[in-house]
């Protein structure tokens, strides 16, 4: 009895560790991935972790430092983040080679990610689900491919259908993705 209390005991305990679920939210997991965001200076304006749910990847992002308003966020292709204009990071994350646009009909890119506004104090918090990627290595539609990836946040909004960009502006800021 005794052995079969501490086998149910010691279960218990380790699925409660495991997962944590809050009412309304998909189980939580540990973050599959992580950058730190930074500006044209690389000073660190914000975090984001990525974590693989069955919807997509769960991208949370929190800003610390950029200018007040709306702003694009997108997936670039190449996993560099070099200042002042983060040319560096590539286009978006587009492997089935769609039109950009959550809006455009022949899209979008799996890297078009939605719009979120930065308080005038310079903080926001996001949380988005990106349905058309994955951490899972070795798909077509990982994060993890060779050269890495990264997240980009631009100037101005999206406006969600002008391809190739979005008319979202320049790169105010970037951060490689990373494996914790």
């Amino acid at each position: 009895m005794r052995t079969k209390l501490l086998i149910a005991l010691t279960l218990a305990l380790s699925l409660g560790c495991t997962t944590n679920t809050r009412a309304g939210d998909e189980p939580a997991t540990a973050p599959g991935a992580k950058a730190d965001i930074k500006d044209k200076d690389e000073n660190v304006v914000g975090t984001a972790t990525f974590t693989q749910t069955e919807e997509g990847v769960r991208i949370d992002v929190e800003i610390t430092k950029l200018p007040a308003g709306e702003h694009a966020m997108h997936l670039h292709t190449v996993g560099e983040c070099h200042g002042p204009d983060f040319k560096s990071a590539g286009a978006h994350f587009n492997p089935e080679g769609k039109k950009h646009g959550l809006e455009n009909p022949e899209g979008p890119h799996a890297g078009d990610l939605p719009n979120f506004t930065v308080a005038e104090d310079g903080t926001a918090k996001v949380s988005v689900v990106a349905k058309l990627v994955t951490l899972k290595e070795g798909e077509k539609n990982s994060l993890f491919i060779e050269g890495g990836t990264c997240l980009v946040v631009h100037a101005k909004p999206d406006d969600y259908k002008t391809d190739p960009t979005g008319n979202a502006g320049d790169r105010i800021a970037c951060g490689l993705i990373l494996k914790p």
